[in-house]
C-alpha cells in the first residue's frame, strides 16, 4: 500500500513539474513581447486581416503583445493616441489631418493602410427588390458623424453617381456606434451600417441589406493604422513588426477562402456562426475591400483629401510626406 501511494505521489510531483515548466516558459515567452496598446475604431468584419493577424500568433511572431482596445469613433481613437493612453491608433486617415490643422508638434501619421474601400452596407426599413442610389430621394439617411470617413465617403459616392444631396434627408448628427441602435428605435428610412451590424439588423427583423456603399464609391483610402510622429520615431522596430503582422493577415485573406477565414476569426465573433461570418467575408472579399499590401499612396492620400475638400471639411491639401510614413511598408 505504501508503495503504492508512493508511486501516485512522485507522479503528481511529476505532473506538477511539467505544468510549472510549462507556465514558466509561458510567462518568460510573454515577459520577452513588447506590449502594444491599439485603439480600434470599430470592431467588424471589415477588418478581418487584422483579426487574422491576431488569431494566427502573427504579432506573436513579430515578438509584439498587442492588447485591442475599441474606441468607437475616429476622434476618440485620436485621443487616445495623443493623450498616449494607447500607442496605435486604427481608424480613417481623416483624424490625422485634422489633427495637423489643430498646430500639434507631436501629430500623428499613418503608418499602414488595411481598407481601400467604404465599409458600410446600406439597410432599409423597407423591402426593396432592385434597388439603385435613386430609391434614396425623398428618404431620410442615418449617414454617421460629421466629418467621419463614413459620412464623407457616402455623400461623395451619391455626388459621384448623380445623386444631388438637396433631394435627400442625411442625418450626420449621431454616433457612429449608436447608428444601428437610432435605426431599430424608428429613426429613419435608410442607415449605413458595417458587418456584422448590418445582417444583425436584418436578421432581428428591423430592415434589409439593400446595396454595399463600397460597390457603388469605387477605391478609397478608409482605414488605416497611425501614430505619433515621436512615437514612430523613437519605436521604428515595433512599428516594423506591427506593420509586418498586419501584412501576414491581408496576404491570409486572399490566399484562403472565407470558409478558411471565418473559422480563423470564429473567436473575435462569439455570437456568429462560421457561416454567417463566411457570408460577410465573402461579401467584402468580392467588393475587393481590402489592401493587397499595407502600403498608402500618395494617390490615394490626395484622393482622401479630395473627399474631404468636397465634403467641405479641408480648406485646402496637407502634405502627404508629413501625414503618411511609407518606410515599414512594400511598395505597391
Amino acid at each position: 500500500m505504501k508503495k503504492i501511494v508512493l508511486i501516485v505521489s512522485l507522479c503528481i510531483i511529476a505532473i506538477l513539474s511539467v505544468i510549472f515548466i510549462i507556465v514558466g516558459k509561458n510567462t518568460e515567452d510573454n515577459n520577452t513581447l513588447t506590449k502594444v496598446k491599439v485603439a480600434e475604431v470599430a470592431h467588424t468584419i471589415f477588418y478581418a486581416p487584422q483579426y487574422v493577424a491576431l488569431e494566427k500568433g502573427y504579432f506573436e511572431d513579430e515578438g509584439l503583445d498587442i492588447e485591442l482596445l475599441l474606441t468607437p469613433g475616429a476622434d476618440k481613437v485620436t485621443s487616445a493616441v495623443l493623450s498616449e493612453d494607447v500607442d496605435i491608433g486604427f481608424c480613417g486617415s481623416e483624424a490625422s489631418i485634422y489633427v495637423y490643422n489643430s498646430d500639434n508638434e507631436d501629430y500623428i501619421v499613418s503608418f499602414a493602410a488595411l481598407t481601400k474601400r467604404d465599409g458600410a452596407f446600406l439597410v432599409s426599413r423597407e423591402k426593396i427588390d432592385n434597388f439603385t442610389l435613386e430609391d434614396l430621394k425623398g428618404k431620410y439617411v442615418i449617414g454617421g458623424r460629421k466629418g467621419g470617413m463614413p459620412e464623407m465617403t457616402f455623400e461623395y459616392t451619391l455626388k459621384e453617381n448623380g445623386i444631388d444631396l438637396n433631394d435627400l434627408t442625411i442625418d450626420t448628427s449621431v454616433d457612429f456606434a449608436a447608428m444601428g441602435g437610432t435605426f431599430i428605435s424608428g429613426v429613419g428610412d435608410f442607415v449605413t451600417l458595417f458587418e456584422p451590424s448590418a445582417t444583425q439588423v436584418e436578421n432581428e427583423g428591423y430592415g434589409y441589406v439593400v446595396a454595399y456603399i463600397g460597390e457603388y464609391g469605387g477605391s478609397v483610402p478608409y482605414t488605416a493604422y497611425n501614430a505619433r510622429k515621436n512615437y514612430i520615431k523613437e519605436n521604428p522596430e515595433t512599428i516594423q513588426k506591427f506593420t509586418n503582422a498586419i501584412n501576414k493577415g491581408l496576404d491570409f485573406v486572399w490566399n484562403n477562402d472565407e470558409q478558411t477565414i471565418a473559422k480563423v476569426i470564429v473567436d473575435q465573433f462569439p455570437d456568429l456562426t462560421i457561416n454567417e461570418l463566411a457570408t460577410m467575408i465573402k461579401r467584402y472579399k468580392d467588393n475587393d475591400a481590402w489592401m493587397k499590401n499595407t502600403y498608402f499612396t500618395e494617390e490615394s492620400f490626395d484622393h482622401l483629401q479630395d473627399i474631404m475638400i468636397e465634403a467641405k471639411e479641408l480648406d485646402s491639401k496637407v502634405p502627404y510626406k508629413d501625414l503618411v510614413d511609407t518606410t515599414f511598408s512594400k511598395s505597391e
